[in-house]
């Protein structure tokens, strides 16, 4: 078995795992779920800050790494370095993978970090993604960020090509295809209560279920 797909455990209390296109609310969506269900909440390992410029902003810790691993020109690498550079794949994967267990064993609500792939074998686990038209979500998003709608809308363009792109070098899943998800949520239509609303039922009658 890979170390990408562990063996199924049980969570003592519920688990969410949840997957956003930028600035569909996930910042607000999570907290409320994770207050509601009575466990922690974990936002994104890299903050849309993070990952603006993140070829000339990485430092020397985990993000630099991943984008290492990723070769290319998220790490600025061409040639013999991309090759050298993608040996780092399986200690970021196993570091990964027994982060989210380990959160997910004490009951949590976990933003991004392929918890949805991870913990696909979970019966009690609750995936959901959550998306919006891209003006809605640009517009929330700089709202939200205090930053104006063109920075906002090219964050949204990179972010969401990155984040997509690392779970796809790093796992080899996509998590865009909806198939993977419990639910699927439009927050611009729905909103950010109603959505809280809905996973936190569907997160208390799938662990009923399992």
């Amino acid at each position: 078995m890979s170390p990408s797909t562990p063996q199924p455990d049980r969570a003592t209390r519920p688990v969410v795992t949840i997957f956003e296109s930028y600035g569909s609310g996930a910042d607000e969506v999570g907290p409320r779920v994770a207050e509601a269900l009575g466990v922690a909440f974990h936002a994104q390992a890299f903050s849309s800050e993070q990952l603006e410029e993140p070829a000339e902003r990485a430092d020397e810790g985990l993000l630099s790494r991943v984008l290492t691993a990723m070769g290319g020109s998220y790490a600025a690498l061409d040639g013999p370095a991309v090759a050298m550079a993608q040996r780092d794949d399986h200690e970021l994967v196993l570091r990964n993978t027994r982060w989210v267990t380990d959160a997910a064993r004490a009951g949590a609500v976990i933003v991004g970090r392929n918890g949805a792939m991870i913990l696909a074998g979970w019966p009690e686990a609750l995936h959901v993604r959550l998306d919006a038209a891209v003006p809605w979500r640009v517009g929330r998003a700089a709202r939200a960020a205090g930053i104006t709608p063109d920075r906002a809308a090219r964050r949204q363009r990179r972010e969401d090509e990155l984040r997509a792109d690392m779970s796809i070098r790093l796992y080899g899943w996509d998590p865009r295809v909806p198939t993977g998800y419990d639910l699927v949520l439009n927050t611009g239509t729905l909103g950010v209560d109603a959505c809280a609303d809905v996973i936190v039922q569907a997160g208390r009658v799938k662990a009923r279920a399992a």
